[in-house]
């Protein structure tokens, strides 16, 4: 600690022994950490948060009351394995947002990448697979084994079932029901969720051009308007666009495949809007 910032913590907080806790950890009123957390320099628990299991929080994050971060996973199954939490740094995780460890039929891994905004009342499931810079708003429920691609967006009370994809850059809408596999840069909307078209104004606010927006929009075309399989349509895409990495990254998300189909247009209204501006 010499020349490193102090440690504040409240003396109403319980700090358990093992515990390790970096420089500049802010730990506030009635927080609980136990034995085998660690928090990396700058990491603040406002207060009543409770952090337990084998949990590490990145570098300046910050988390707000009543959030609770490691406790074991809401699976049945789960027979006490040692399983781990990992949120990486400069997270935002909000008032009320619960997050679970992994589990043996999952990896035993929990993860969240950097700079993520965790909005209140939101869950993030034993061995989800989180990427860096996502937006869960208030109610967001991520079941167990989801994967979030990096930039997504997922609307209020939104809730994605156990094992879907979400791809990069995708944008989810308020109130939907995720069934299956979003493609990257796809957006989601409807109770039980329908393809809605490219997340146009997401691609724009984070600098895509417009020659890449125009193959995104022609690629989409292809892979939901045109006849033949699936298969035969993807591999006209990847023929196609093989020089457009944001293409192509559709593509691959395709090819890996998962446990659920893909979210799809419900009918050929939805598919125009690959073209508009929503």
């Amino acid at each position: 600690m010499a020349g490193g910032a102090q440690q504040t913590i409240h003396p109403t907080a319980i700090v358990e022994a093992g515990a390790k806790l970096g420089e500049g950890v802010s730990i506030g009123p009635f927080c609980v950490v136990g034995p085998e957390v660690a928090l990396a320099d700058g990491v603040t628990l406002h207060s009543h948060v409770v952090v337990a299991g084998r949990t590490s929080i990145g570098a300046r994050t910050k988390v707000f009351p009543f959030a609770s971060l490691g406790h074991q996973p809401q699976d049945l199954k789960y027979a006490g394995e040692p399983s781990d939490l990992t949120i990486g740094s400069d997270c935002l995780i909000r008032e009320g947002v619960t997050m679970n460890p992994g589990t043996s039929g999952g990896g035993m891994h929990t993860v969240v990448g950097d700079r993520c905004a965790f909005l209140a009342n939101s869950h993030v499931g034993h061995d989800c697979r989180l990427g860096n810079n996502i937006i869960l708003s208030n109610g967001v429920l991520l079941a167990g084994h989801v994967s979030v691609g990096d930039y997504a967006i997922l609307g209020g009370a939104a809730a994605v079932i156990q094992f879907a994809r979400v791809g990069a850059h995708a944008f989810v809408g308020g109130l939907s029901g995720v069934e299956n596999d979003l493609i990257p840069f796809g957006m989601a909307l409807g109770d039980r969720a329908s393809l809605a078209g490219l997340n146009i104004i997401g691609l724009k606010r984070r600098g895509f051009g417009r020659e890449q927006i125009h193959a995104l929009r022609h690629a989409y075309r292809m892979l939901f308007s045109s006849g033949g399989t699936l298969k035969e349509r993807v591999e006209k895409v990847a023929e196609t666009f093989a020089d457009q990495t944001a293409v192509m990254e559709i593509v691959d998300f395709v090819r890996a495949g998962g446990e659920r189909a893909l979210v799809t247009p419900r009918d050929a209204s939805a598919r125009d809007l690959a073209g508009s501006e929503a």
